[in-house]
């Protein structure tokens, strides 16, 4: 099930990432464009000089940067690097009731503030009983070997995230982690212990109080037009199974 399509993307070569929120490509006529990166993190794994990108144009004529990239192909697959996608994909499949793991979903919102320590959830859905099902998401794309890992760097954030999701189970309301694999290449998931390690001993603290850990499948669906430009969509076809490396 197609949960969200962007059509009418360009098609690039990277030639460097760099400050950032920055990327110079080569397009397909020669011209070089810098696009606007949302993933500020590592991206560690992620991408290479030369790699194929997909390049969304901004539907703003007066935007400064005219392009934002959205997915990169590695030997392996498509690899997704738009950071704001996760969430609504997530929701969108929340309001379908199609989201793996978490099924009879409805009344579905985002960005909701929530507990102590003035967080906002990613995604706030009601269950069949109607009790509230606070998500967050992850967009989690470092790899090793078939592992797909998170954290790619140290995340205090993070760590918060889970400790504010527990609070909610103990509160008698349903949570969930949703690990957005966003990448074709990998079959399943850990912590990525070895980065950070109290990071991945929150994780494990929370699945034993009641979080749900959800590695979210992502097939990224891509299909050139004759026109020459593509189309990307986003699918969630189930979930990928935590191994641990040890």
């Amino acid at each position: 099930m197609i949960l969200i399509e962007k059509a009418g993307l360009v098609e690039g070569r990277l030639i460097q990432r760099y400050k950032r929120f920055l990327a110079d490509v080569e397009l397909e006529d020669g011209s070089i464009v810098t696009a606007h990166t949302t993933n500020t993190g590592s991206m560690k794994t992620c991408w290479e000089p030369g790699d194929s990108v997909l390049l969304e144009p901004a539907a703003n004529p007066e935007r400064k940067l005219k392009f934002t990239w959205l997915a990169v192909e590695r030997p392996g697959g498509w690899v997704g690097v738009e950071t704001g996608m996760p969430n609504r994909v997530v929701a969108e499949a929340a309001r379908r009731d199609a989201l793996p793991g978490l099924p009879g979903l409805h009344t579905v919102r985002t960005e909701v503030k929530y507990g102590s320590e003035r967080s906002r959830i990613d995604v706030l859905a009601l269950d069949g009983e109607e009790r509230q099902v606070f998500i967050e998401v992850k967009n989690t794309t470092l790899k090793e070997g078939p592992w797909a890992l998170f954290p790619d760097a140290v995340t205090e954030r993070g760590t918060k995230h889970l400790r504010e999701l527990q609070a909610m189970v103990r509160e008698g309301h349903r949570a969930a982690i949703a690990l957005f694999v966003h990448r074709t290449d990998v079959d399943r998931f850990d912590a990525a212990r070895e980065i950070d390690p109290a990071y991945a001993a929150e994780l494990e603290r929370a699945a034993k109080t009641g979080v749900a850990v959800l590695p979210l499948a992502v097939r990224l669906v891509t299909t050139r037009e004759p026109s020459g430009l593509w189309n990307l969509a986003w699918e969630l076809p189930g979930l990928l199974p935590w191994v641990p490396r040890r």
